[in-house]
């Protein structure tokens, strides 16, 4: 059985750091792509980012570019994702995703990924 778990989430002031993680079982980690979404009450789930099983590829949204980072750990079965300068506008509830294949799109699309998580949440506070 596979289970996706977030971890990290929690309230911090904007301009402020958090680093969420994901860990996956019940697969081999490193078969998958992963990838981060979020969803904000009223909107619609929304790709952040992903990365390619080796790690090599990754993309991003334009909203988070060059303020998030995703990384992942093969030997730990963990993903993460390192973000800095936050704002308001990342308040959500953010979810780990396992891919399809050992590749990711820049399109970040919801039906590449197979395996979900239940959310960590993110509050970031004016």
């Amino acid at each position: 059985q596979v289970q996706v778990v977030e971890s990290g989430g929690g309230l911090v002031q904007a301009g402020g750091s958090l680093r969420l993680s994901c860990t996956a079982s019940g697969l081999t980690f490193d078969d998958y792509a992963m990838g981060w979404f979020r969803q904000a009450p009223g909107k619609e789930r929304e790709g952040v980012s992903c990365i390619s099983w080796s790690g090599s590829t990754t993309y991003y949204s334009d909203s988070v570019k060059g303020r998030f980072t995703i990384s992942r750990d093969n030997a730990k079965n963990t993903l993460y994702l390192q973000m800095h300068s936050l704002k308001p506008e990342d308040t959500a509830m953010y979810y780990c995703a396992a891919g399809l294949t050992g590749y990711c799109s820049s399109s970040l699309v919801r039906n590449a990924y197979r395996y979900w998580g239940q959310g960590t949440q993110v509050t970031v506070s004016s």
